[in-house]
């Protein structure tokens, strides 16, 4: 795919033409040597629908390990045996002590997430909720958004009526490679919890992980389904193979090919929020700043569930570097 043809598509996608599934596979199988190009029209489609703003998300690990889940990728995985901390949910003073501490930095949304298949309607349903409404209280511009597996019509309520704004669900990778992940649900459960969020009026982000073992074809049909889906930000996850996993031997992606991944998810979806997230800083290392000019808009500040991330101090001075500004939606 020549520069030419890069700014082409940039240009179409700027002007509301969608990349058919041929067009993205091509795009995304970009020979190294010519990646500058592809990279050039992912920013050109970023700066056009994104400017020169950029969205930060922070998490909290509300509830750690012991998932009944078999995702191969997953610590808190109890069908595997890593060295991670497990408790249970944290209290709602310590939930909202961790918001405070992660809103005193520009971030757009926080989110709440708890290990397991997904939450039920009970005590720890309740507690969550009376969490996200003191988080509400205090959020002077920030998005409440919650992490918690698999979701009912029922828990989407109650959740709704708490003050909750945006729900996060990935579909991990595609349909196909699904069942070389997860034995323990279907695919088709986590496109429906997608359903139910939008069906209860969320915001709803879904994206997945690379480095699994999955194909060009797999990315491909997972950024397709996601522009099916019409989903509202997408956070991009690459692995970060933990011991004691079944993708602990599993040798890293190579940069330059991460840089194919955002670009791909630029040309695909290119109104939408793109963010990096997990595996930033392991895996991309000296071409972190480069994310932006593939095409990413955002990234996840601070730590993660399991690994740490950076210093917030080191990630704003690298977004004023780049002249790129920390906004709120």
């Amino acid at each position: 795919m020549n520069e030419a043809s890069c700014i082409e598509l940039a240009d179409a996608a700027c002007g509301g033409h969608r990349v058919d599934r041929a067009v993205a596979l091509s795009l995304h199988e970009t020979p190294d040597w010519e990646v500058l190009q592809l990279l050039a029209g992912a920013d050109r489609i970023r700066r056009h629908f994104k400017r020169n703003s950029v969205t930060l998300c922070s998490i909290v690990n509300a509830k750690s390990g012991r998932c009944p889940e078999d995702c191969a990728f997953c610590s808190q995985s109890a069908h595997h045996k890593s060295d991670i901390p497990v408790f249970p949910l944290l209290s709602e003073e310590e939930t909202v002590a961790q918001f405070e501490a992660a809103a005193a930095h520009p971030i757009d949304r926080f989110g709440v997430v708890m290990s397991g298949k997904g939450l039920e309607a009970g005590d720890e349903a309740e507690s969550l909720c009376r969490t996200i409404q003191r988080i509400r209280e205090n959020t002077d511009g920030i998005t409440a958004c919650a992490s918690l597996g698999i979701l009912s019509d029922e828990v989407a309520l109650q959740l709704k009526e708490a003050g909750l704004q945006s729900y996060h669900h990935n579909v991990e990778t595609s349909r196909n490679f699904f069942p070389q992940i997860c034995s323990t649900h279907r695919f088709d459960e986590r496109v429906s919890t997608v359903k139910t969020a939008k069906r209860a009026g969320f915001q709803v982000c879904c994206g997945g992980i690379f480095g699994l073992g999955e194909s060009s074809e797999d990315r491909v049909d997972m950024a397709m389904l996601l522009r099916e889906l019409d989903v509202d930000s997408v956070p991009l996850n690459f692995l970060v193979p933990i011991p004691g996993t079944r993708l602990a031997d599993t040798p890293p992606l190579e940069p330059i090919d991460i840089l194919k991944i955002i670009a791909l998810f630029r040309y695909v979806l290119p109104d939408k929020d793109i963010r990096v997230c997990g595996g930033r800083e392991s895996n991309l290392r000296d071409l972190q700043g480069i994310l932006f000019f593939a095409g990413a808009n955002g990234f996840m500040l601070g730590n993660y569930l399991t690994t740490k991330g950076r210093s917030p101090e080191d990630d704003l001075q690298l977004l004023a570097d780049l002249g790129l500004e920390p906004v709120r939606s």
